[in-house]
Formats: structure tokens, C-alpha cells, sequence
């Protein structure tokens, strides 16, 4: 598995739904990466964007294909939080992608000292991201605007995260 960051112009191409250069399993992104990336492209336009600290396009490192994404929904706040999200397309689920992704990011995140808790929110019923993080290590914190929050914080994060 490898993680390559789409810089904001890259991300705009993603987020209008192309392929911008990438082998895209099912053909183009999944929605959810579409809209991750628009996410991006949003906080560049606002001028938050920071390296690292945007959306990354999760590939099978042996081929190359593009699978889905996983990224921060921006760069950590003042009180060292940062939200993750993922996304991966419908032929790449349940081959442990997003959990082996999740855990690199969130141990990449906690490497840096700004950061204290990652977090990321599910749908109540989507029952098969929930496994994801719980199998990177993450832990049910309760609800948050109606969805399901899971949280690391950054000493547990950094000891299931590999270097990216």
C-alpha cells in the first residue's frame, strides 16, 4: 500500500470526478473521494492548506491502481485534534486497505507534536467502517451530531502507526 497526497490542483481534478493521471480501480474515484478532495481544494482556496495535512489517494503499491483515499479534513486544531476520513471504492472493500491506511496516517499524524487525538466519524449504520477503527486501534468516544465518533489519542496512535 502507498499513499500519494494530491496537491490542490490535482485534488480539483478528483473532485470534478476525473481520473487526474490515476489507474482508478472501478474506472473513476468513489464519490466519497470526490468529496474529499473538494474538501481540500476548499481549504486551499481559503489559504489553510498544509502539506501533509490534506488528502491522500491510497494505491495498491505492487500495481499502482487507485483504490479510494483517506486524508484530514484539515490541519490539527489549537487543542492538538485532527479529523480523518476515508473512502475506498466498492471493488477494493474488505481486503484491509482502509484499516492498513487508517493506521498509517493516524501514526503519521501522532509522530507530529502538534497533534494529540485523531479522530474520525462514522454513520451509525455503517457498521464495516466502525470495524476499521476499531481495528486501528481507535475507541467509541459516543455520538457527535448524529454520527459515531472514534478517537486515538496520540501516544496510542503513534504505537499501531508504521512510517509513512
Amino acid at each position: 500500500m502507498a499513499l500519494r497526497a494530491l496537491l490542490p490542483a490535482t485534488a480539483a481534478r478528483v473532485a470534478d470526478g476525473e481520473s487526474a493521471g490515476f489507474d482508478w480501480i472501478d474506472g473513476t474515484p468513489p464519490e466519497s473521494t470526490s468529496g474529499g478532495a473538494g474538501i481540500a481544494v476548499r481549504a486551499a482556496a481559503a489559504g489553510h492548506y498544509r502539506p501533509g495535512w490534506g488528502v491522500f489517494v491510497l494505491t495498491d503499491a505492487a500495481t499502482g491502481t487507485a483504490l479510494g483515499s483517506i486524508g484530514f479534513h484539515g490541519p490539527p486544531d489549537a487543542e492538538g485534534f485532527v479529523e480523518i476520513g476515508y473512502d475506498l471504492s466498492p471493488s477494493a472493500r474488505g481486503a484491509g486497505w482502509a484499516t492498513d491506511a487508517t493506521r498509517l496516517l493516524a501514526g503519521w499524524a501522532a509522530a507530529r507534536p502538534e497533534v494529540r487525538t485523531v479522530c474520525a466519524l462514522t454513520e451509525p449504520e455503517n457498521v464495516a467502517s466502525q470495524r476499521v477503527l476499531q481495528r486501528a486501534g481507535f475507541r467509541f468516544v459516543g455520538e457527535r451530531e448524529g454520527l459515531r465518533a472514534y478517537e486515538i489519542d496520540g501516544a496510542a496512535a503513534a504505537g499501531v502507526g508504521v512510517n509513512a
